[in-house]
């Protein structure tokens, strides 16, 4: 009997109002993103390998200041909170305001995020900076394969 790979089911929700997407949109590409972070090789089994649901909660600034504030004990928004049980917290203000610092589409910036939540959820860190070139690497692989789809 051959393993069968096994994929936590993804599920986005858009729970602010100021910043226009398509969580249709991004809800396929987590599911592809999730597909492709599995993909990529690890020692062990990882959070993202152990989970049967992710959940993507694209947040307004406020709330993410909020989290961030309550779960890391810093001050501001943040773009991305990921929480090892399966929580991503993206938000839309910041990535909205970083794609045209960037001179990005908000499309992009938000898959960004995305798979970079996903990542840390594939034990991937960005804590020091030969992790954090490792981690930017997996992502850019990333964006660039599923872009082509």
């Amino acid at each position: 009997m051959s393993k069968v790979n096994k994929f936590p089911r993804v599920t986005v929700r858009n729970l602010q109002r100021r910043v226009a997407l398509n969580a249709k949109d991004l809800q396929k590409f987590a599911e592809r993103a999730a597909g492709a972070c599995l993909g990529l090789p690890k020692k062990t089994k990882t959070d993202l390998a152990k989970l049967s649901e992710v959940s993507i909660l694209i947040v307004s600034d406020h709330r993410m200041t909020s989290l961030h504030r309550r779960f890391r004990n810093e001050t501001g928004p943040t773009d991305v909170l990921t929480f090892h049980h399966g929580e991503i917290f993206i938000s839309a203000d910041t990535a909205h305001r970083n794609a045209k610092r960037f001179g990005k589409s908000l499309r992009r910036e938000l898959r960004l995020y995305l798979v970079h939540g996903l990542l840390h959820l594939h034990c991937f860190d960005d804590r020091d900076p030969a992790s954090a070139r490792k981690m930017r690497s997996a992502e850019e692989k990333i964006l660039s394969e599923l872009s082509e789809r």
